[in-house]
C-alpha cells in the first residue's frame, strides 16, 4: 500500500514514520509513504501556499493550485478504483476503526494536509473523494491528523503487526468495544493487587472477565 501526505511541513513526519511500527512496515516493503512538499509546487520565488480569502475575513487560506498540480505529478483524480483522496478538515467525517479498516484494503491513500484558516473550497469540490476529521478539537494543522490517521491503518496491513491476532481483539475491533484492563508484574505492587482471577489459571474464567470488563472500561472518566 502507498499513502502519499500532501504538507507544507514534511518535516513533521520524519521522524514518527522512522519510529516503531511504521518503521516496521516500511522496512519489510509493506507500505510505501510519499511525502509532497505543496511549496515545490507554487508557481513563484515565495513558494506561497496561502493567500487572503476572497470576501474579507481574518487568516490566510491555502490555495488549490499547489494542491492540483501535487496531485496531477500523482496522476490521481478523485473516484479511482481501490484509491482515494482525503483533505483533513474540521467540518471532515470523523475517523473510526471501521474507516481505518476499509482505508486498509486500498491500493493508495491519499492525504492532504489543511492550514491556516482552511482551504479554498474547490479543493473539497473538485479535488478529492472526501474530507475526514479525527475529533471534534481544533489543530494547528491536517499533519497531525494525517499521522494518526497513517498509523491507524498501517497497522491493519497484513503482516504488519506480526502476530494477525493481535488487532482482532483491542480496543475498537468490534463496535462499542473497548479492550480489557491489562495487569503485569509484579502481583502486587505497595498493596494495589493484581485480580485473583488473573492469577487462578483457570483460562475460561478469565476470558469471560476480561470480555465483561472490557465494555465499559474508561469511559466513566471525570476530567
Amino acid at each position: 500500500m502507498k499513502i502519499n501526505i500532501l504538507t507544507i511541513f514534511p518535516e513533521f513526519f520524519l521522524s514518527p514514520l522512522q519510529t516503531s511500527i511504521l518503521k516496521r512496515a516500511t522496512s519489510r516493503h509493506l507500505i510505501e509513504f510519499n511525502l509532497l512538499n505543496l511549496r515545490d509546487f507554487t508557481s513563484d520565488k515565495h513558494q506561497t501556499t496561502d493567500s487572503r480569502p476572497f470576501g474579507g475575513g481574518p487568516g490566510m487560506v491555502m490555495m488549490i493550485e499547489p494542491i492540483d498540480k501535487a496531485l496531477q505529478s500523482l496522476h490521481l483524480s478523485p473516484k479511482q478504483s481501490h484509491k482515494k483522496i482525503l483533505l483533513t478538515s474540521a467540518k471532515g467525517t470523523l475517523f473510526t476503526q471501521e474507516t481505518a479498516r476499509n482505508f486498509a484494503t486500498l491500493d493508495e491513500l491519499t492525504l492532504i494536509c489543511g492550514h491556516y484558516e482552511g482551504v479554498d473550497e474547490r479543493v473539497a469540490m473538485h479535488l478529492v473523494d472526501g474530507e475526514i476529521s479525527i475529533g471534534d478539537y481544533v489543530l494547528t494543522g491536517g499533519e497531525a491528523a494525517a499521522l494518526v490517521i497513517s498509523d491507524a491503518v498501517t497497522r491493519l496491513i497484513p503482516g504488519v503487526l506480526g502476530n494477525e491476532l493481535s488487532n482482532q481483539d483491542e480496543s475498537h475491533s468490534q463496535p462499542h468495544k473497548i479492550g480489557h484492563p491489562q495487569f503485569s508484574k509484579p502481583a502486587d505492587y505497595r498493596g494495589w493487587t493484581v485480580p485473583e482471577i488473573l492469577l487462578s489459571g483457570h483460562h475460561e474464567k478469565i476470558k469471560a472477565w476480561r470480555k465483561q470488563s472490557g465494555v465499559n472500561h474508561g469511559k466513566n472518566n471525570d476530567f
